[in-house]
């Protein structure tokens, strides 16, 4: 019977292009469902780079006197990220990171806050501040794509992290690995011998001022003495310090007279000055008026300019005796001491001012000069004369300028400097006058105190004795630092032959600290920065993230597949096909009753036989179904399989397991089996632990787990593409295969009490002309 109704199905179903085509669609229909989610989901976190985040750096950098570097942390994350393709990262404005994020631009923002690299360097000063990276985050783009977004932060802080921990430690250890070898450089070993010379001089010359101590200590003995002297020569310092007095007097005097004589010589010069510029005025008229008489008489132009050649030639001695003047006064400057500031000054005003004499005094002989020969071109060539008239005339104007020059280079330098000198002499002849009666009152006084010498000698030799001591005591220390260097120089260079614990100790120290130092810097510091190092040891490892989810999709495809089954074919047998497999004809005769399941049993036709003859099409389609989305999952996606037949097997099972469940509700339920398949397929869709472990989900999901097909399914499909630890992959297909049990029973025994309620409902769902 069984039979005989899957040869008709098998009729039906090929009996058409139409029905042919139907029935491949059924076929392939679930392992596009398949193939397209594996292939969507080959690769996503490999894909990543083209998730846009924003970074910003408003890091303003740090810069400190113990570290004289300027440190710009945001820079170097900046750098990085350059280098970095494990997401698509913007370079952008703080402003246009946060709006991209609002927008939905970026999926992400990170923005490195101005302080950031000063935050970080607090690490060193008692206020510790914890540097922070502002993160924004779009969560309502996609659910993953946070997590991705915040994996990508992680990673930059902790690229920071190692990226800081790594510079301090290789600059700490560049800096002691430097000393070490500067330790060992021939420059140090100069330091060191020179160092141990000035030590030893040092050593030396505190002995030596020990001894001379004691000497000042032996030559108080003979104190008295040299008291009595002091005496005698204190009684000599008085005697002639009244005799300085008395020459003070005389040089006060003198002083008073050099300043009425500095004064005659200023009224002299002004005097002389302005005799000689008047004497210009004159001379100009004259020589106007003589030019003027040149058409009268030209002999009498002549013999007039001659005159005033000679009228200016003869005052030339004027200038010699006013530099006459000056170089004597020069001389009684120079008899000044070195150590009076003004005597400079005033030297170098007086030379100024016989600089500018001899230049007057080389005007007015070129003047002379011009008028002689002004007298002879006016009695040969008259038309000459004005040309002549105008040289005269500015050499003229020229030579009274150098006067107004010396004269008013005097009233500025040479007369102020001079009333200062004067005023400078009678003040320290005023000092001295009161120190030299100081100093006899102070020997009057110190004639009283040397009686009381004596008595403190003893005192201060007692004294003396015990500086020298100290003195000893100073020089026996520095020698023993003279040892102690010897013996660490010669410790470190290894060539100390012996020595206690102490010295073994120190050299074993010192040879750990020369193995720190001459280590790698750059190895050790990443070793600090990241002490711990993560190797992954894959245990059933799989080849790529499709691989991965490949179970879940093809279990899940496998069950669509069976509802796709039930929702395109017939699951009941009409009376026609069960008459035709009785051989009774086209219809059943009228006793068989109602048309319905179990209606032709009286003629063999038991309803376990239309259960298992109709789902035989059903269970051949779905092994199809499981064998092409297996098939192509291996082979044309390339998925990952170590075990291809057992990886076909759980296909094959899963169909056979899903397509009877669903068959049997359908079956027994009818439109609402139909539902109920599809409740159960969200249900595992969400508790089979596919996507996400088990033991994350709420507990609800955890309790029903162990009573869902799927995580059994998938369970043994993983074990069959990674291997199996034991007989994990035949448990689970014995688990899977168990959930036959119930089904069957349902469709065999549980399915007859509910056909008429099953009947009931669907004469009153197509009772609404809808459904």
């Amino acid at each position: 019977m069984i039979w005989g109704i899957f040869k008709r199905d098998m009729c039906h179903a090929t009996r058409n292009v139409i029905a042919v085509i139907v029935s491949m669609g059924l076929v392939v229909v679930p392992a596009l469902y398949a193939w397209f989610n594996i292939a969507a989901s080959w690769d996503p976190y490999g894909n990543t780079k083209a998730l846009k985040v924003a970074v910003a750096n408003n890091d303003k950098g740090y810069k400190s006197d113990l570290i004289p570097v300027r440190v710009n942390v945001g820079e170097t994350i900046i750098s990085t990220l350059h280098a970095n393709d494990q997401l698509d990262w913007q370079f952008v404005k703080s402003d246009k990171a946060i709006d991209g994020v609002k927008s939905g631009e970026y999926y992400a923002a990170i923005v490195i806050p101005k302080g950031f690299s000063a935050d970080m360097m607090t690490l060193f000063s008692p206020d510790i501040k914890h540097a922070q990276l502002k993160y924004y985050l779009n969560e309502k783009i996609n659910p993953i794509a946070p997590h991705i977004t915040d994996q990508g932060a992680t990673t930059v802080v902790n690229t920071i992290d190692k990226t800081f921990a790594k510079t301090i430690a290789q600059v700490g250890l560049d800096l002691a690995s430097s000393i070490l070898h500067y330790s060992q450089s021939p420059q140090m070993a100069e330091y060191m011998r020179n160092l141990n010379g000035n030590l030893t001089t040092m050593a030396n010359t505190l002995s030596g001022a020990s001894q001379q101590v004691t000497s000042y200590s032996q030559l108080l003995g003979s104190a008295n003495d040299i008291v009595d002297s002091t005496g005698k020569l204190l009684a000599s310092a008085t005697k002639a310090g009244k005799q300085a007095q008395n020459a003070l007097k005389q040089g006060k005097s003198g002083a008073t007279s050099f300043t009425s004589a500095g004064a005659n010589v200023t009224s002299s010069v002004n005097t002389a000055l302005d005799q000689v510029s008047g004497a210009f005025d004159q001379v100009a008229a004259k020589v106007n008026k003589a030019f003027d008489a040149i058409g009268k008489g030209s002999d009498t132009a002549a013999s007039q300019l001659t005159a005033l050649s000679e009228q200016v030639s003869s005052g030339e001695s004027l200038y010699d005796t006013y530099i006459t003047s000056l170089n004597h006064m020069r001389e009684s400057v120079e008899q000044l001491p070195d150590s009076d500031s003004a005597k400079q000054a005033l030297l170098e005003a007086i030379d100024r001012e016989i600089t500018l004499l001899e230049a007057a005094k080389g005007d007015s002989q070129k003047l002379a000069q011009q008028l002689k020969d002004a007298s002879t071109q006016v009695t040969q060539d008259t038309a000459a004369a004005e040309s002549s008239r105008k040289e005269i005339l500015n050499r003229i104007t020229s030579a009274k300028q150098s006067i107004s020059n010396v004269r008013d280079d005097y009233a500025t330098n040479v007369k102020p400097k001079i009333d200062a000198l004067a005023s400078t002499v009678s003040t320290l002849i005023s000092q001295t006058d009161s120190m030299i009666t100081q100093l006899s009152g102070t020997a009057d006084d110190l004639d009283d105190v040397t009686g009381d010498v004596g008595t403190n000698v003893t005192s201060i030799r007692s004294t003396l004795g015990a500086i020298a001591k100290k003195l000893d005591s100073s020089a026996a220390t520095v020698k023993e630092l003279i040892t102690k260097l010897e013996t660490g120089g010669n410790a470190g260079d290894g060539n100390s032959d012996g020595g206690d614990g102490d010295n073994d100790a120190d050299s074993g120290e010192s040879d750990e600290l020369r193995a720190l130092a001459t280590a790698n810097a750059s190895t050790l510091s990443t070793l600090i920065s990241a002490p711990v190092a993560l190797h992954r040891v894959s245990v059933y490892p799989i080849a790529n993230y499709g691989s991965a989810m490949a179970p879940f999709y093809t279990i899940l495809s496998i069950w669509v597949g069976a509802i796709i089954l039930c929702a395109m074919l017939k699951v009941t047998i009409s009376d026609r096909e069960k008459a035709h497999v009785l051989g009774l004809g086209d219809t059943l005769p009228r006793i068989a009753g109602p048309s319905g399941p179990g209606n032709a049993s009286r003629w063999g036709l038991r309803l376990d036989h239309e259960y298992f003859g109709r789902y035989a099409i059903f269970a051949l389609l779905a092994l199809l179904q499981g064998t092409l989305v297996c098939l192509g999952d291996t082979y044309f996606l390339g998925v990952q399989a170590n075990h291809a037949l057992q990886f076909l097997a759980v296909g094959w099972l899963a169909a056979l397991v899903f397509s009877n469940i669903v068959y049997t509700l359908t079956v027994s339920f009818g439109d609402i089996g139909k539902a109920v398949a599809v409740v159960l397929l969200v249900m595992q869709v969400a508790g089979s632990g596919g996507t996400f472990p088990i033991e994350t989900l709420p507990k609800f999901f955890q309790m029903l787990y162990p009573f869902l097909p799927f995580p059994h399914a998938i369970d043994a499909m993983h074990a069959a593409m990674a291997g199996s630890y034991g007989n994990e992959y035949l448990l689970d297909m014995v688990y899977l295969a168990l959930f036959l049990i119930p089904s069957l029973l349902l469709g065999l025994v549980l399915r007859k009490p509910v056909i008429r309620l099953n009947n009931w409902v669907s004469r009153n769902l197509e009772s609404t002309k809808v459904m």
